[in-house]
């Protein structure tokens, strides 16, 4: 069974950094395209990063620069440094593994991250 589990939410100031994490298991990580989605308030979720099996990234236009994905193949964990936090990036944010080799589509319970002064 697919588990995903993020950590590291929390209140942060205006230009302040976090870093998301997410463990995985019940599949096969390493061969798994990975993603963070992200649903502000009273929007609906969005599409935030994606990191697929050989690192390579991509990101929503308004994080780019800020925001960066990553992967530990050996700890079956997924990141999300986030620098320069705004009020916008308020939201919860979810970890998500594309369907892949030994998964469907799956999602993580979601991590609040609170962008505040």
């Amino acid at each position: 069974q697919v588990h995903l589990v993020e950590s590291g939410g929390g209140l942060v100031q205006p230009g302040g950094s976090l870093r998301l994490s997410c463990a995985a298991s019940g599949f096969s990580f390493r061969t798994n395209t990975m993603g963070w989605y992200r649903r502000p308030p009273g929007k609906e979720r969005e599409w935030v990063a994606s990191i697929n099996i050989f690192g390579g990234t991509s990101y929503l236009d308004s994080v780019k620069g800020r925001f960066i994905a990553s992967r530990d193949n050996l700890k079956d964990t997924l990141y999300l440094q986030m620098n320069s936090l705004k009020s916008d990036d308020t939201a919860v944010y979810y970890c998500y593994a594309f369907p892949g080799p030994t998964t469907a589509a799956s999602w993580g319970q979601g991590t609040q991250v609170t962008v505040s002064a």
